[in-house]
């Protein structure tokens, strides 16, 4: 299972469209190249650092199974990235997604 720290609005957005466009926030992944993910252990390093003028309840954790992918998930070091972390090269489908976590 990997993760994917998403701004509850355009998760939502999302799901009713049927396509997940953000990599991270405010940069899609055509823009990108792959979409942000992380393991357990980092998530919080990533809301702090990313989204820490958000509210707990404008954020939503994605739990995703990389089983259900149809793009290839990659962890590496990228930039000054403190760590290795999971890169999915496309979108998030909606299907993969097997869990929406609260913040709050």
């Amino acid at each position: 299972m990997i993760l994917h720290l998403a701004v509850r609005a355009d998760w939502e957005a999302g799901k009713r469209e049927g396509s997940y466009p953000w990599s991270t926030r405010g940069v899609t992944v055509e823009q990108e190249g792959y979409t942000h993910c992380s393991f357990e252990h980092q998530w919080r390093g990533v809301r702090e650092r990313f989204y820490g003028d958000l509210r707990d309840d404008q954020l939503v954790l994605l739990e995703i199974d990389e089983s259900l992918l149809s793009s290839p998930v990659v962890v590496e070091r990228l930039g000054d990235a403190p760590d290795e972390f999971p890169h999915i090269y496309g979108s998030i489908d909606i299907v993969a997604v097997t869990a929406e976590r609260a913040l709050d």
